[in-house]
C-alpha cells in the first residue's frame, strides 16, 4: 500500500472516529439548526402562479412583465349568491357599492348575472390586486353576505396555497403512518425506528428551514418536497443501518459505528449519485418550476446524507443497547420461489418483455398533455375550486386574453377592436375606444369645443378657453390662433386636462359643474389606468370557445397575432391560454433534454459502478422501459397527463427507482464470481429484496397518497404518476431483470472493463491484513471480495481495498486466526476446491470458474 493510499484510508476512519466521538457535538449543532430552521421555515415565499415560472422570451412573460410596468390592475371579486330573487339581488348591489373601498359592482338583468335562482356580483375595489385593502374589503363584503347560500371566486391572497398546505400537512401525517407500518415489517428490532425517523426527521426539518437561501420557491416544491425526501433517501439511512448491525456481529457498537459508517459512505454516496443525476435534468428545463423544484429536491437529499453522516452514527450509539434487547424474528419472507420463477421462465419473459417496451413506447408518445387545470379532475375539491365550478356551472367561465400594442392612435385601437368583436370565437373585447363615457360618446371620441360644451352643459365660451389652453399645451398653436371650432379633441383627454385645470386653480366651476366633472374623471381614470399606460394600450378580448379544444384556442391565437400586425408593428398577447401555449412550444425542447440529460446522467454513474457497459445500457432500458409502460396508462384510460408532472415524474423515476436494479444487478455480479447462475439469482433475490421492500412500498405509497388526497391537479398528477410509476419498477426488477441478468450475462461480462488500469502486483510475506476485491493468488487462486487475515505470502492485484502487513503484536491474544496447521490444511482443501472448479464445465447450473478463467 502506498503512502497516499494509507493516509487515505486513514484519514476516512479518523473522521468517522470523531463523528462517533464527537456525537454530543453534532447533537447539539443539530438542535440548534433545527431551532433555527423552525423560524427561517416561514422566510420563504412560497410562488403560486404557472406563469411566474416560464423563461423570459415567452410572450406571456413578456406581457406580464411590461403589464406591471404600464397599467394597473385593480382588485375585484366575484360573488354568487343563490336561492335569491333578482330584486333581493338589486338591493344587495346597492348595500355592496355604498361600502368603502368598493369602486363599483357589475350587476344587471340578464342571464350573465342572474340565472337559475342565483345572482352573480362583479365587485370591483378602489385599490390594485396586490394591495390588502383589497382583502379587508372582500372581508366586509363576506361578512354582509354571511347567513347566505353564497359562492366566492377571487385571485386575491393566498387562499389556494393555504388550503393545499393543510392537504399536504394531512399527506405527510398519513405518509409517517405508512412509513411507520413498512419499518415495522422491515426492520429487526423495534428501536431501530426510531433511529431512522430521528435521522429523517432531523434531515426534513432542515429542509424546510433552508428553502429561504432560494427567496423563492414554487408551490409544488413547498408541497411535496417533504414527502418526497423522505421516500427518495429512507434508503440511505437503512444502508448505514444494515451496515452496522452487520459490524455489531463481531464488534463493540463504537468500533461498529465507526467501521459501518467507513463502509457506508461511499455505498450510500454512489447510491445518491443516481438520483441526483435524474433531478439534475429537471434543472435543464427552461419552464422554471423544473430546475425550481430540481435544485429544492437535491438539496434535500444533500441534507438527507449529511443526516444519515454526521446524526445517525450519535443515535445509532445512543440506541445500540435498546436494539439489542428490542430484537425481533424477521417478518420479510425469502423469496426463492420469485428467482426459481425467474430462472425458469428467462428466455420467454425476456423477448415478451422487448415487445411490451416496444408497445408501452408508442403508446406512450400518443399520451395527450394539457398546460392547463381545467380538463383535470383531481379526486377531492377545496372550498374555493366547490366555488368556482357552482359559478361556473350557472354563469359559465371567462377566458381572458389581453393585447398590448403601442398607445396613441385611437383610431386603430377602434378598428382592431371591431374586427375582434366580428369574430364569432370572440364573446366581447373592450379598450378604451369602445367604452362608453358620456351621452353615448365612446372615451376615445374626439369632440369639438361645442360637442364639448352640449354634452356636460357648460358656457361655449368656457369650452373654447379649456380647447386653447389644450391646445398650447399641445403646441398645436395653429388650432389655438385659427380653425377652434373644428380642432377635436379626444373625451378622455379633455376631461384628464380639465380636471388638472380646475385641480391647479386655473379653472373654476360651480359646485354642480365641479362635481359632474369628479364623478367623471373617476370613472375614466379608473378605466385609463387599466386600459393606458404611458407607452402602450391593454385591449381585454374575452374568447367565446370551449376550454376543452386547446389546439383550436391556440390556433386562434395565431389568428389573433396576423389580425393585430396588419395594422401594428409590435404586439404582445397574454392571458391564461397564451400562457398554456407558450407551455407547450418549450414541452418539446424541455422533454427531449430532461430525457436525455436523465438517461446520460445516470449511465455515467452506472458506468463507474459495474465497469461494464452492457450493464447500465440494461438497467436504463428496464427503468426508460416501466416509464414508457407507466405512461401508456393514461392513453388507454383515456386521462390528460398535465405536461410538468410527466417531466418531474420521469426524472424522478429514472434516478430514483433504478436504484432497485442497481441493488439486484450489484449482488448478482458479485455472486456469479463464485455461483452458478441459477443459485446467484436465487440468493441475489433473497439479499436484495429486504432493501426494496423498505424504499420501493415507501415511494409507492407516498404517491399514492398524494394523488388521492390533494385538490390540486398538477401535485396530483405527480403523486399518482409517481406511485403507479414506482409500483412497475419495482414489479419489473422482480419479475423481469433478472431474466434479462440470466440471458445478458455474457454481454455483461464481455463489455466488463477495469477503470483503474494498469495495475500493480503487490506481494507481501508475514502476518498480512487484506481488505478489499482482489484477484490473484493466496496459497492458491482467489478472486473476489475478502477481509482477512492472512499468514503467509500474498501476491494479487488489488482492485479495491488495501493490504497491509501486521505486526505479531496487533492482534496477539484476539484468537483471530486458527492454528497455523489447521490453516495449512484448510488452504490447500480451498486451493483443491478451486483448481476443481476451473477445471470443470461453466453451463448455466455450474460454478463459474472456468468463464471467470476465460475473461
Amino acid at each position: 500500500m502506498s503512502d497516499d493510499e494509507k493516509k487515505g484510508s486513514g484519514f476516512i476512519t479518523k473522521a468517522c472516529a470523531f463523528i462517533v466521538d464527537k456525537r454530543s457535538l453534532f447533537f447539539l449543532l443539530f438542535i440548534l439548526m433545527s431551532i433555527f430552521s423552525a423560524f427561517a421555515k416561514g422566510w420563504v415565499h412560497v410562488e403560486n402562479s404557472l406563469p411566474y415560472y416560464l423563461p423570459e422570451t415567452t410572450e406571456t412573460k413578456k406581457g406580464i412583465n411590461l403589464m406591471a410596468e404600464e397599467f394597473v390592475t385593480y382588485g375585484k371579486s366575484t360573488f354568487m349568491v343563490a336561492n335569491v330573487s333578482y330584486e333581493q339581488g338589486e338591493r344587495m348591489k346597492r348595500n355592496i357599492s355604498e361600502m368603502n373601498g368598493v369602486f363599483s359592482v357589475d350587476y344587471e338583468d340578464s342571464a350573465k348575472f342572474y340565472n337559475n335562482g342565483s345572482a352573480k356580483f362583479v365587485v370591483n375595489y378602489e385599490y390594485p390586486e396586490d394591495d390588502e385593502h383589497c382583502l379587508e374589503v372582500q372581508d366586509r363584503v363576506k361578512n354582509y353576505l354571511k347567513g347566505t347560500d353564497y359562492y366566492l371566486d377571487t385571485t386575491l391572497g393566498d387562499v389556494q396555497a393555504e388550503l393545499i398546505a393543510n392537504e399536504m400537512n394531512t399527506i405527510s401525517v398519513i405518509v409517517v403512518i405508512i412509513v411507520l407500518g413498512v419499518l415495522l415489517i422491515t426492520t429487526e428490532a423495534y428501536a431501530e425506528i426510531p433511529v431512522l425517523l430521528i435521522t429523517f426527521g432531523g434531515a426534513a426539518v432542515l429542509q424546510a428551514g433552508t428553502n429561504f437561501v432560494f427567496g423563492t420557491i414554487s408551490y409544488v416544491s413547498n408541497s411535496v418536497t417533504i414527502v418526497l425526501q423522505l421516500a427518495l433517501s429512507i434508503d440511505y439511512a437503512v444502508i448505514y443501518l444494515n451496515r452496522y448491525k452487520e459490524e455489531h456481529q463481531t464488534m463493540a457498537p463504537r468500533e461498529a459505528a465507526i467501521t459501518a459508517l467507513t463502509k457506508a459512505i461511499p455505498e450510500i454516496s454512489g447510491s445518491s449519485l443516481t438520483t441526483i443525476g435524474g433531478l439534475i435534468a429537471m434543472t435543464f428545463m427552461q419552464f422554471k418550476m423544473g430546475p425550481d423544484m430540481g435544485i429544492v429536491l437535491i438539496k434535500a437529499i444533500i441534507l438527507s446524507l449529511i443526516s444519515v453522516f454526521l446524526l445517525m452514527p450519535g443515535i445509532i450509539i445512543l440506541f445500540a443497547g435498546l436494539m439489542d434487547s428490542t430484537k425481533h424474528r424477521s417478518f420479510i419472507p425469502k423469496i426463492s420461489w420469485i428467482a426459481k420463477f425467474d430462472y425458469a421462465t428467462r428466455f420467454f419473459v425476456v423477448p415478451v418483455f422487448i415487445g411490451v417496451i416496444i408497445a408501452g413506447y408508442f403508446i406512450s408518445s400518443k399520451c395527450h398533455y394539457v398546460y392547463g387545470y381545467s380538463s383535470i379532475t383531481p379526486p377531492i375539491k377545496n372550498e374555493t375550486q366547490i366555488a368556482k365550478d357552482m359559478i361556473k356551472e350557472n354563469f359559465g367561465s371567462e377566458n381572458l386574453i389581453a393585447v398590448i400594442v403601442p398607445a396613441g392612435d385611437y383610431e386603430k385601437e377602434k378598428t382592431l377592436l371591431d374586427e375582434f368583436e366580428a369574430r364569432p370565437e370572440i364573446d366581447h373585447a373592450q379598450g378604451l375606444a369602445n367604452t362608453e363615457a358620456l351621452g353615448g360618446y365612446m372615451l376615445t371620441d374626439a369632440l369639438t369645443p361645442r360637442q364639448f360644451s352640449e354634452l356636460i352643459d357648460l358656457d361655449y365660451e368656457v369650452a373654447e378657453l379649456l380647447y386653447t389652453a389644450y391646445a398650447v399645451e399641445d403646441e398645436n398653436y395653429g388650432k389655438a390662433v385659427n380653425g377652434l371650432s373644428e380642432y377635436k379633441v379626444p373625451l378622455i383627454d379633455m376631461f384628464m386636462f380639465v380636471h388638472q385645470e380646475v385641480e391647479e386653480g386655473y379653472v373654476s366651476l360651480d359646485d354642480d359643474m365641479k362635481k359632474v366633472l369628479d364623478d367623471a374623471y373617476k370613472l375614466m381614470n379608473f378605466g385609463k389606468t387599466q386600459l393606458q399606460g404611458e407607452n402602450y394600450s391593454r385591449m381585454l378580448v374575452y374568447l367565446d370557445m370551449p376550454e376543452n379544444e386547446q389546439d383550436k384556442i391556440y390556433e386562434f391565437i395565431d389568428e389573433m397575432h396576423s389580425m393585430i400586425y396588419e395594422l401594428y408593428d409590435e404586439c404582445l398577447v397574454c392571458g391564461e391560454s397564451v400562457s398554456e401555449y407558450d407551455l407547450k412550444k418549450s414541452f418539446a425542447r424541455d422533454n427531449l433534454v430532461v430525457n436525455i440529460v436523465s438517461i446520460l446522467a445516470v449511465l455515467v454513474v452506472l458506468l463507474f459502478t459495474f465497469k461494464s457497459t452492457g450493464m447500465p445500457v440494461l438497467l436504463i432500458a428496464v427503468i426508460q422501459g416501466s416509464i414508457w409502460i407507466n405512461f401508456s396508462f393514461p392513453v388507454m384510460m383515456h386521462d390528460d397527463i398535465f405536461f410538468m408532472s410527466y417531466l418531474i415524474v420521469s426524472s424522478i423515476q429514472m434516478g430514483a427507482n433504478i436504484d432497485y436494479a442497481i441493488v439486484i444487478a450489484g449482488r448478482y455480479t458479485e455472486l456469479r464470481n463464485t455461483m452458478s447462475r441459477r443459485d446467484a439469482i436465487i440468493d441475489t433475490m433473497n439479499l436484495s429484496f429486504p432493501t426494496i421492500v423498505t424504499s420501493g412500498p415507501m415511494l409507492a405509497l407516498a404517491g399514492i397518497t398524494i394523488g388521492s388526497l390533494t385538490s390540486d391537479a398538477a401535485i396530483f398528477n405527480i403523486g399518482e404518476c409517481i406511485g403507479r410509476g414506482t409500483i412497475i419498477s419495482i414489479f419489473i426488477t422482480l419479475f423481469v431483470l433478472p431474466q434479462i441478468l440470466l440471458v445478458g450475462d455474457t454481454i455483461i461480462s464481455k463489455t466488463a472493463f477495469v477503470m483503474n488500469m494498469p495495475l500493480k502486483t503487490i506481494a507481501a510475506s508475514g502476518l498480512i491484513r487484506v481488505d478489499g476485491a482482489i484477484r490473484g493468488r493466496i496459497n492458491g487462486t482467489v478472486t473476489g471480495t475478502m477481509t482477512a487475515i492472512i499468514r503467509g505470502d500474498v501476491s494479487a492485484f488489488i482492485d479495491a481495498g488495501n493490504l497491509a502487513v501486521l505486526d505479531e503484536n496487533e492482534i496477539a491474544g484476539e484468537n483471530q486466526l486458527p492454528p497455523p496447521d489447521k490453516r495449512a490444511e484448510d488452504a490447500g482443501t480451498e486451493g483443491a476446491a478451486a483448481e476443481d472448479a476451473a477445471g470443470s464445465g461453466s453451463d448455466a447450473s455450474e460454478p463459474a470458474g472456468k468463464e471467470e478463467d476465460k475473461k
